[in-house]
């Protein structure tokens, strides 16, 4: 090992600036060179069979110094570490001791600390001395090396006891004894990254987060933003708390500022109660990089704060990424508060430009359908790149409308929460037949989001009201009026995924588990950018009732809820139900549509029959259509029912659908509803 590093240094050129891991391997010589003249004069002191021990570890580190230091005498090597830092940028042995206020003293122990991690022959030094045998260092061993006299003895205890380094997390003193008995055990994982490289440790791994900030020009161009930025640049210890509908979202705005302020910067989740010292070694690691640490935070169980990582003693600006509305217990530093906002419509439409200029001229329609953030438009991109390279060289690769929507459901799914069952939507406006007047306001509540630029942007309507860009409809009715199917036609209309909630899932015994479930399941819709369908929505957001005892007060509680929740919704959120009586009214006034289906009249059940009879099916000349629709007053719901149940009778039969299958359907069907059936009418002319 000794002759390769030998032959390195000889192949360098003279005027080559020193690295890191060559400055820190010279610096280890030269402590392993002071370390040496103390064994000297050991070995003068020792009994036959230990001096051999000692001497071989004293002509290794001298061996060392020799490689390292180009022969030189050690008093050509005084001072400290820190007087022989090498022009140019600071490297990040500097950074640490700049930022933590280290003293010379600290820096050594440093060093004595580190010297097992930098080569195994040291390691073997440390053990012939350490007391238990170990490879490491122990503190009375620095106290003989670095002290003269009991007074310097004394300062080292002090320094160490209350000096920054252990303090910090940097040094730990490890295992039993006395004081001078335990060893000094450096950081876990720092020797290589005060080496230059980017290692972590077991159990401390960075986000990934994304820089992008195509869409963000107007949030970086806001005055608290750019204050935020400016303080990034400074040595100034502070707290940025940046706050967003989701943690992640806040912390990829929190990356896209720093990339702004020309700051480098690393994440760490922070879930909860961590590891001990898990919050100083990120910030250690952090330092050492000359990054901004970035932690992203969780929501707390209950009505406390969440628990967040300790702060004190980070230089620099600390960002801490939370959910808005969440409780941090903050303390005495300085504190700035951002609040990032969802984009607007035309900010929407410059990201997918910038991120997708394949779909330029759809821009705007990509704006409407995913309210995205630049972090995830990044990684849909990134999706459809990658599809596109598998496609054989024959084949056309296109990105469109459709692969997007297949990358957002793809990411979407990953996430969603128990509770929700996912309907790929495939029904088109021509196959929902309604009155005129209730496809209209359909339509309506779609252009309401289709608008949102010019409204609430352009015009300001709502400015600053939470839930303004969201749309909720009541869809009330008998059942198979088509209050269902319209809900799969809007979602198919806007490109995405229909998510339906299974109410016998979300709604638990336990107090305060149905919110949390009902939190899950519309956090899961805003981010999967889906329909929110309610089915039999009464039995959520009933009425009210006066609190007579403790059931009464919690449901009230789960409604009460279910209002606050339902306002602040940022997407398409439709309710259906049989029962429009029993829906509280309070809800009724947070409702952009209440659209009343009716049972359909006669022109409207003929539409349905030839809607529900596929164009392949084949039919017998006696099926009549608009004598099926005169006759028999039934809703969609029952009809396709009916149309079905006839081919299934037709192919057993092994002939054509006639007239008999379809009304012994419809007979059936009669029969499930528990009505009388008006019987069989005579012939109409077939059409």
């Amino acid at each position: 090992m000794t002759d390769a590093v030998l032959s390195l240094r000889r192949t360098l050129p003279a005027a080559q600036p020193v690295t890191p891991a060559q400055r820190l391997s010279r610096e280890l010589a030269v402590m392993g060179a002071r370390l040496a003249g103390m064994l000297a004069g050991l070995v003068a002191g020792q009994a036959a069979g230990r001096d051999g021990a000692l001497e071989s570890s004293r002509a290794f580190l001298m061996s060392m110094f020799e490689t390292w230091c180009n022969g030189e005498a050690l008093s050509a090597w005084g001072g400290s570490a820190l007087s022989r830092r090498p022009p140019g940028p600071l490297q990040p042995l500097d950074r640490l001791a700049s930022g933590l206020g280290l003293t010379a003293l600290e820096v050594d122990l440093l060093l004595l600390a580190a010297m097992p991690e930098e080569h195994e022959g040291y390691a073997s030094v440390l053990r012939t001395l350490n007391p238990r045998g170990e490879g490491r260092a122990v503190l009375g061993l620095a106290a003989q090396l670095l002290c003269r006299d009991g007074g310097e003895r004394l300062a080292l205890r002090e320094q160490v006891l209350a000096g920054a380094a252990l303090r910090q997390g940097l040094l730990s003193l490890v295992g039993d004894g006395g004081l001078f008995e335990q060893n000094l055990v450096l950081a876990a994982g720092l020797w290589p990254v005060l080496g230059g490289l980017d290692h972590w440790p077991t159990g401390l791994r960075p986000l990934s987060l994304s820089p992008a900030r195509a869409g963000l020009e107007d949030w970086l161009a806001e005055p608290a933003v750019r204050r935020a930025a400016l303080a990034l640049g400074q040595a100034e210890a502070r707290v940025l708390v940046i706050s967003a509908e989701a943690e992640d979202i806040a912390a990829d705005r929190a990356a896209a500022l720093c990339a702004a302020a020309g700051v480098r910067q690393v994440g760490f989740d922070w879930p909860g109660p961590a590891a001990p010292g898990s919050d100083q070694l990120a910030r250690l690691h952090a330092l050492a990089r000359a990054a901004v640490p970035i932690f992203r935070t969780a929501a707390a169980d209950g009505a406390g704060p969440a628990t967040l990582p300790g702060l004190d003693g980070f230089p620099g600006v600390v960002i801490l990424c939370a959910r808005r509305g969440a409780a941090l217990a903050l303390g005495a530093q300085p504190v700035l508060h951002l609040n990032a906002e969802p984009l607007t419509a035309s900010a929407r439409a410059r990201l997918w430009r910038a991120t997708l200029p394949e779909l330029a001229a759809d821009a705007p329609t990509l704006a409407l359908r995913y309210l995205v953030e630049p972090a995830a438009a990044e990684r849909i991109t990134l999706d459809l790149r990658s599809l596109a390279m598998l496609v054989d060289a024959d084949a056309a690769a296109e990105i469109d409308l459709d692969s997007v929507a297949d990358s957002v459901r793809a990411r979407a799914h990953a996430h969603l929460t128990p509770g929700l069952n996912v309907v790929r939507p495939t029904a088109r406006w021509s196959q929902l037949v309604l009155a005129p007047d209730r496809k209209a306001q359909l339509v309506e509540a779609l252009q309401r989001l289709a608008h949102q630029s010019t409204v609430l942007d352009e015009w300001r309507f709502l400015a600053g009201r939470p839930g303004a860009r969201g749309v909720r409809l009541l869809l009330c009715g008998p059942p198979g009026t088509g209050k269902t199917l319209s809900a799969e036609v809007l979602a198919n209309a806007l490109g995405v995924d229909l998510l339906v909630i299974d109410i016998a899932r979300l709604v638990s015994k336990w107090i305060g588990e149905t919110e949390k479930h009902l939190a899950a399941v519309f956090d899961a819709a805003e981010r999967s950018q889906a329909v929110l369908l309610f089915d039999e929505a009464d039995a959520l957001f009933g009425k009210r009732t006066e609190v007579s005892d403790a059931h009464d007060r919690y449901a009230n509680l789960e409604t009460a809820y279910l209002l606050s929740r339902l306002e602040r919704f940022e997407g398409l959120a439709m309710l259906s139900t049989n029962l429009k009586q029993n829906i509280d009214p309070a809800f009724l006034r947070r409702l952009e549509f209440v659209i009343e289906f009716d049972l359909p009249a006669v022109p409207e059940r003929e539409a349905l029959w030839r809607c529900h009879m596929p164009p392949t099916a084949p039919l017998a000349p006696d099926v009549n259509f608009k004598e099926l629709a005169t006759v028999y007053p039934i809703t969609g719901g029952l009809i396709r029912n009916a149309t079905v149940a006839a081919g299934f009778s037709a192919a057993a039969a092994g002939t054509a659908i006639c007239r008999a299958h379809l009304i012994a359907a419809i007979a059936r069907e009669y029969e499930k509803s528990g009505k009388a059936f008006p019987g069989v009418p005579a012939g109409l002319p077939p059409t």
